[in-house]
């Protein structure tokens, strides 16, 4: 809780004036009984018309003052509510920015929507309350007391019996909720992520005609959630029935030992009055502390799941800049651009190694095709490159130099990475490939759609660069986006290109015309494609065959046709043979 508290230091202001201003509210309210007593036992009992009037004039002087305070500690509450919650935000989101696809892997991406959002929501909530609420009800409950004591000590034990039994319903059931708020919010994940991966796989779902199954799911996470609310509303419900019966039997009390003493002349009936007024002010603080305490409850259980994201420290630690600088001084002319040596990786709470004692060696300029079965580890080999996964064995070095070495923008500016999904944001085509280097221009834009194979449709839209682009690329075909993310790979000019199954949506002629583009290139880019095709990567200069993680063969794709029989089958399935010659189908 610490940590999420000092995002409270820039409103200490408004944390202390908020609760400030409500104890005044309070303070003016505490007088309004007694206010009363005396309208009872001096207006009303002399018939002085006047003095009742002057009296009702100071009560609407109390209610106007109380009102202003009130309206005071609320604009500073909300500040500093709003304020801390907007800074807890984006701190969050930088946080989970900084950590490595493992982690985000482990957490979950609806659990981490849920926390920047409800959880975050819920800590804003409860910022807002205390600072409103957690010191005014305590002061009305404990200041009515103490009126009480003045006006009549026999009557206000009554109250002394009371407060506790109430303070013992409360915090009772504060602490039973507190756990099952924790699982709500819980709930509320599963909700989310199931939400998410049906609003996402729509087409999918649609095509294979499983909205029933679907939807049937999500009633049953829908229907857990719902059962696991209503019992805790269930439970929280109980506060206010406790604290009425208690307030009531209380009032009742004060009630008939007032009257006693009334008969017996020790007290006045506006005392009386007041005492009962006092006891109303309790029960209505009271019920208030009660609806804080679950707001409390659930900023508290929200406030340990937002922790719990902070704790997690990511697990790759960069190389700094100037160890970097001294490692590029002592590698002038690296031989090889991309190196692995020895290299394996197993996914944390994998129960196997999904790649294994992989060598390669690729010079600056050359073009490597990897090629394998699905599941065969060809992503997690590039995925290494930009470091994106560390390896658990062996070493990867870019430039000579081991990636772990690479202050992390370093690395990421080498690397042009085009992933398997083609992922564009909602903008414009502009916005989209200036990503790479922010003040591209026309030419280097045109430069890279044109070795993209992307310049044609893009002129022929209307705006051009300016064109409109749907969040996630819905207005474009798949091809279309395809392209679209090469060139914004190849607008940043990177000394690395990888090409992730990118070109899956390309036809045969226009992924040639790709290929040859890239060769064509004015400056030595090594090239990494990762493809199901046998024909993207068959003029490659090296061919890496994959096999369960573990390398099947290295070579030209004469070498591996006549000696690795993984690649043999691959390149079979796609092409035939024809008099004992291979021809394209």
């Amino acid at each position: 809780m610490k940590k999420l508290l000092s995002f409270l230091k820039d409103y200490k202001k408004e944390s202390i004036l908020a609760p400030l201003f409500k104890m005044l509210e309070a303070f003016f309210e505490l007088f309004v009984p007694l206010v009363m007593k005396q309208i009872i036992d001096v207006g009303i009992a002399t018939g002085d018309r006047a003095y009742i009037v002057g009296r009702c004039l100071l009560m609407v002087a109390l209610g106007v003052i109380g009102l202003v305070c009130s309206l005071t500690a609320q604009f500073f509450a909300a500040k500093a509510a709003v304020g801390c919650s907007t800074k807890l935000r984006h701190a969050l989101f930088e946080h989970i920015q900084g950590l490595t696809y493992s982690e985000i892997d482990t957490l979950g991406t609806s659990t981490m929507i849920t926390r920047m959002t409800s959880d975050i929501n819920q800590v804003q909530s409860g910022i807002n309350m205390v600072l409103r609420l957690f010191m005014r009800s305590p002061f009305i409950v404990f200041g009515a007391m103490i009126m009480a004591f003045t006006i009549d000590v026999k009557a206000a034990l009554i109250f002394v019996v009371a407060i506790p039994l109430l303070s013992v319903v409360v915090f009772g059931i504060m602490m039973w909720t507190m756990p099952l708020y924790k699982k709500v919010q819980k709930g509320l994940d599963k909700v989310l992520g199931k939400t998410r991966e049906n609003l996402t796989g729509v087409r999918v779902i649609r095509a294979f005609a499983q909205e029933p199954k679907e939807i049937l799911e999500f009633e049953e996470s829908n229907e857990q959630l719902t059962r696991m609310q209503m019992k805790v509303g269930r439970i929280a419900a109980l506060t206010n029935p406790f604290t009425y019966v208690i307030v009531n039997l209380a009032t009742a009390g004060i009630i008939w030992v007032g009257a006693l003493h009334v008969d017996n002349g020790l007290i006045t009936q506006g005392a009386v009055i007041a005492l009962v007024n006092y006891m109303s002010q309790i029960l209505v603080e009271l019920v208030k502390l009660a609806n804080l305490i679950v707001t409390i409850t659930k900023a508290l259980a929200c406030a340990s799941r937002i922790e719990k994201v902070f704790d997690i420290e990511p697990g790759m630690v960069y190389g700094d800049a100037a160890s970097y600088e001294n490692k590029k001084k002592e590698q002038k002319n690296p031989e090889y651009a991309v190196e692995f040596r020895g290299v394996g990786l197993t996914y944390r709470g994998a129960g196997a190694e999904s790649l294994s004692e992989l060598n390669l060696k690729v010079k600056p300029g050359e073009t490597v095709g990897i090629i394998g079965g699905t599941g065969s580890g060809k992503s997690s080999v590039i995925n290494l490159i930009p470091r994106y996964y560390d390896a658990t064995e062996g070493e990867v070095l870019v430039d000579g130099i081991n990636v772990r070495d690479y202050p992390m923008e370093t690395l990421r500016d080498k690397v042009g990475m085009v992933m398997q999904k083609a992922v564009l944001f909602q903008g414009t085509i502009r916005s989209n490939l200036c990503w790479g280097k922010k003040d591209a221009t026309d030419d280097e834009l045109y430069e890279a759609l044109e070795i993209a194979q992307a310049r044609d449709f893009v002129e022929a839209k209307e705006g051009k660069l300016d064109a409109r682009i749907a969040q996630g690329g819905k207005n474009l075909s798949g091809g279309q986006k395809q392209r679209l993310t090469i060139a914004r790979a190849l607008v940043k000019k990177p000394e690395i290109l990888v090409l992730d199954d990118s070109a899956s949506a390309l036809d045969y002629a226009t992924d040639a015309k790709l290929r040859k583009a890239l060769r064509e290139m004015n400056y030595k880019l090594t090239v990494f494609i990762v493809s199901q095709r046998a024909a993207s990567i068959m003029h490659a200069d090296q061919i890496v065959v994959l096999d369960d993680g573990k390398v099947a063969g290295i070579g030209r794709h004469e070498e591996l046709l006549a000696g690795c029989s993984v690649y043999r089958e691959i390149y079979y399935s796609q092409f035939k043979k024809e008099d004992g010659k291979e021809a394209q189908a």
